[in-house]
């Protein structure tokens, strides 16, 4: 029997950054999953703040130079690949040194957003479906983490949804309680519009005036995790709405790791949307 192939997509991980509990979930999933005879691959963005010296990071030839088009653009995607240290996994970086080659992540040094953020995150999600694509290799689980993986499960379900790689995909986000969305300008929605998709497929992503990345996510995954104990009340009355599988956060003293291999399990028994 086949093993059951899960793409993580992450916008960060242990040990290439601390930002969040995301860090942490995203360094013990993996190998938690891999152990118990799935499949792994593991997709995050190279930050200027990851030293590719010490984590002995280098390209991938092979896979590297495409170009991804962001709003009229066209930006080189340079693929770099890493041991993770402990495991025998490999986690794959997207890097552009455009929009990655910055001594922070998200925010300057005076603590104010970048004002590229957007386009960063455009950049990124478009970069992991293509560099799947390249991978030959066809995921039963995408699973994301982050707001910067957020429009991962829109591209899958309108602009990549006739591509056969993504066939027998079934797309799990992970809400957590932070997200910059609120900083983001309308423009977004123009930036994030790839392959002429049309305005209704990214009215998920407006509330009101203002850009909210995880309700989109939330409209278009086939199953989500509350990656927080404490969400925004905006997001979980979004979720109260939605007829979907959702996975709480685990009660205090809960082992968390069985509960999203279960998850999956679930997940994969469900037909595909």
């Amino acid at each position: 029997m086949d093993k059951k192939k899960v793409l993580i997509v992450t916008q960060e991980m242990q040990p290439y950054t601390a930002l969040s509990e995301i860090s942490e979930i995203a360094r013990q999933l993996p190998q938690y999953i891999q152990e118990n005879g799935m499949e792994i691959r593991i997709l995050m963005p190279r930050y200027g703040t990851i030293n590719e010296r010490r984590h002995r990071l280098h390209e991938v030839v092979r896979l590297s130079g495409m170009n991804i088009i962001v709003e009229d653009d066209d930006y080189p995607l340079i693929l770099k690949v890493a041991s993770l240290p402990g495991a025998r996994m490999q986690v794959y970086f997207l890097d552009n040194e455009e929009f990655f080659k910055r001594k922070s992540v998200f925010e300057d040094a005076d603590g104010k957003p970048f004002e590229d953020n957007a386009d960063r995150m455009v950049f990124f999600c478009k970069g992991i479906l293509e560099t799947v694509k390249k991978f030959g290799w066809p995921p039963d689980i995408i699973h994301c983490h982050g707001w910067m993986t957020s429009l991962v499960p829109m591209y899958l379900k309108t602009a990549y949804k006739t591509e056969p790689i993504f066939q027998n995909s079934r797309v799990i986000y992970s809400a957590y309680e932070h997200s910059l969305g609120k900083t983001f300008a309308k423009s977004f929605i123009e930036k994030a519009a790839i392959n002429n998709l049309e305005d209704k497929d990214l009215e998920p992503y407006y509330s009101g005036k203002n850009i909210t990345l995880q309700k989109g996510a939330l409209a278009y995954a086939d199953g989500i995790i509350k990656g927080s104990a404490n969400l925004p009340k905006d997001l979980e009355s979004d979720l109260e709405k939605l007829d979907k599988p959702v996975l709480n956060f685990p009660e205090e003293g809960v082992e968390y790791l069985p509960l999203y291999m279960e998850f999956y399990q679930s997940m994969l028994e469900l037909e595909v949307s």
